[in-house]
């Protein structure tokens, strides 16, 4: 691997703003001693940089940074045959078996219906040159208001399958997703959704951030609605300079949100879909590899391609400070393996090394991981304090930990008491099957 001078790749307000892990982390000495990389397996391919809607807590356009305003409308056939070069190059080098791809934005589906599949050929016909054992899977997501039966015709002919993000089933959930002019998306997106239902084949799931204004069950039985095969309930994006609505500690409004879906879609006599943080949190409990970077220590293999071809660390850095995902290189002038020595890739590479104390001397660090790597920053500080949602996630993980330990209990047999093991109601790896298992 091409080891990276990163002095030449981080910019001054990493520095300032985020000491670690930017003035703090020494790439060169870690790989001296022998840590080595994961490679990027994942490639968020930005081929739009607006959106169509203008929802009012977008991380995108309304929060921290602002680099989307230079950023061209939209990527042009030169940065996707360039960026498909660049992502075989790096399959061949490190033999990946697969590469998994997303197409993002801004809203991609701005794209015309003919046009849709072009980056996604353009890496299968590069890999074929020079990684042909090399397989691709793909998805878009998208804010759904955009679907026809003509898009999907096209994604589902190239192979590529469509996860929509919503702020819940009903209007009322979704007051703050509308367009430039305010006029409500809901309508659009659920049309979008009730289209890619009667078409399973390629559906991927639906995105929904965690509201505390709405009920939560209601906004899970909502969202059943649309027939999702997997539901995404993310947390705001917040930190510790700038917290999440509600944040009031020592209360958990977070945990308290989770788990009452967590204890409806948990009681359910039939199971009518996947809830990815809960599957995360059971498999994590149980010992069992997770590729989540909101959960657990795997380490991040996440790269995102913007309009221009900059490569770029995870978009939820935008949240952060102006410029926090950038890292100074293109596909035009670098390679995948110059990302990989970048600091702030390297950080969410380390997993419990790179915790704040407290983080790694946690009995749920295996699970927690410390939270979401934006969920940790303070400004003038950076990204190893621990997670704005701490006390939230403790109390999710608990509760379902519970739950797990009373599944089981009946069904396992009796074990001598343990004189290491935990409270009550506590799980560790090992001790509990999944709840597939369990029922």
């Amino acid at each position: 691997m091409r080891q990276t001078n990163t002095s030449d790749v981080v910019l001054p307000s990493h520095r300032i703003h985020a000491p670690w892990p930017y003035a703090r982390l020494d790439v060169p000495a870690l790989r001296a001693a022998g840590h080595r990389p994961h490679p990027v397996r994942q490639f968020v391919l930005k081929t739009r940089s607006r959106c169509n809607l203008a929802c009012t807590y977008c991380y995108v356009y309304e929060m921290a940074d602002q680099g989307w305003r230079g950023q061209p409308v939209a990527m042009s056939p030169a940065t996707v045959a360039r960026a498909a070069e660049r992502i075989a190059e790096h399959a061949a080098a490190h033999a990946l078996t697969r590469v998994d791809l997303v197409l993002h934005g801004g809203e991609p589906l701005l794209t015309a219906p003919a046009e849709l599949a072009a980056p996604v050929d353009a890496v299968r016909a590069a890999l074929a040159r020079t990684s042909p054992r090399t397989r691709v899977t793909a998805t878009v997501q998208t804010n759904g208001t955009l679907l026809t039966r003509g898009r999907l015709t096209a994604l589902a002919t190239a192979g590529i399958r469509v996860g929509v993000s919503l702020d819940g089933g009903l209007p009322a959930h979704n007051l703050r997703r509308v367009d430039h002019t305010g006029r409500p998306g809901f309508g659009a997106a659920a049309r979008g959704l009730r289209l890619l239902a009667r078409h399973p084949g390629s559906y991927a799931g639906v995105l929904c951030v965690v509201d505390l204004a709405q009920d939560p069950v209601e906004t899970y039985e909502s969202l059943l609605d649309f027939a999702p095969p997997v539901i995404g309930l993310l947390l705001p994006l917040a930190n510790r300079s700038t917290p999440p609505p509600g944040h009031r500690p020592p209360a958990t409004p977070y945990a308290d949100w989770l788990v009452a879906v967590f204890d409806r879609w948990w009681h359910e006599a039939v199971l009518r879909t996947r809830i990815r943080i809960f599957e995360e949190i059971i498999a994590l409990l149980i010992g069992l590899p997770t590729a989540t970077e909101t959960l657990g220590l795997a380490p991040a293999t996440t790269a995102v391609i913007e309009s221009d071809g900059g490569i770029e660390q995870a978009d939820s850095l935008k949240s952060a400070y102006e410029g926090a995902a950038a890292t100074g290189l293109n596909v035009e002038s670098d390679g995948f393996d110059a990302f990989l020595d970048h600091p702030g890739l390297v950080a969410r590479q380390l997993g419990r090394a790179a915790l704040a104390d407290g983080c790694r001397s946690c009995e749920l660090v295996e699970v927690c991981g410390g939270g979401h790597y934006p969920h940790r920053y303070r400004a003038g500080e950076g990204f190893q304090g621990p997670s704005v949602y701490c006390a939230d996630l403790q109390a999710v993980i608990r509760h379902i930990a519970a739950a797990l330990h009373r599944a089981t209990a009946g069904t396992a047999p009796a074990q001598p008491a343990d004189p290491d093991a935990g409270p009550p109601g506590t799980v560790t790896a090992g001790q509990a099957t999944p709840r597939a298992a369990a029922s």
